[in-house]
Parts: structure tokens; sequence; C-alpha cells
């Protein structure tokens, strides 16, 4: 694979992960658990929403290098929210043993899915630095 079949590659795991994820995660929107613990997170809302921004990832996968300023909106996005678990966790970590109790996918997804989101938002960065001002092939 050359560099822009692994950044598309990128940018299909992205969009797989948050699909499948918080689909998985959220037990098809039925996992009450992890949606009381950061309602404004993971409300119904919240929820199709980070689908929406993973079909987006998946949308512009075959062009992102047409469209370098939408890596870097989706850059923003994902380190906001690994900016949110941030404060989740400062908050909430003393918890997090009572969770796992209780659950044990929701405590895992409370304990990684900033992570996942800030090295993302890392791949996404350096996507968008990578073909700032650069013209697309063709053109």
């Amino acid at each position: 694979m050359n560099g822009k079949q692994w950044i598309r590659f990128g940018f299909l795991l992205a969009g797989t992960v948050n699909i499948a994820g918080i689909l998985t995660f959220t037990k098809f929107f039925s996992n009450d658990l992890l949606r009381n613990l950061a309602p404004e997170v993971f409300s119904t809302v919240g929820i199709v929403s980070i689908i929406l921004w993973g079909m987006a990832y998946i949308s512009v996968a075959g062009h992102f290098d047409r469209v370098p300023f939408i890596s870097g909106v989706f850059a923003i996005e994902k380190f906001f929210y690994a900016i949110v678990w941030v404060g989740w966790l400062k908050q909430n970590f003393n918890e997090l043993g009572t969770i796992y109790q209780q659950d044990l996918i929701t405590g895992f997804f409370y304990s990684v899915y900033g992570l996942n989101d800030f090295l993302f938002g890392v791949f996404f960065a350096i996507v968008f630095i990578k073909y700032l001002g650069l013209k697309p092939e063709g053109e």
C-alpha cells in the first residue's frame, strides 16, 4: 500500500470504529448505564451524531486530498471528544471500579474512548497539515 492508500484506510477505520464501536458499546442504544454516566455526550442524539461523524469520515476516504480542511475539522472534533473524556475521567476516575462491576463493556468504554479519539485526532491533524496548500493530482 502506498501513502494515500494508508490514509484512505485510516479514514475508513475511523468511520468504522465510530459506527461499529458506538453501536457495540451502547448495545445498539440500549446501554442505559453508558448513557446515564455522561448524558450530555451519549444521549440518543449524541450517539446518532457519533455515527454521522463516522459516516462523514468514510465519505471523504477516497478524496481526502481534495478537501484538506475537512481533515482539520475532523481533528478538532476528535480533540474535543478527547478533552471531554479527560474532564469526565477527572471527575469520575474513582468510580471506574464500580462501573466495571456493573458492566464490563461500559467500564472499558469509559477507560479508553478518549484515547481512541485523541489518536484519530492526531491522524486527521497530520492529514490536514500534509495536504494543506497542495493541489490535488490532476489539477
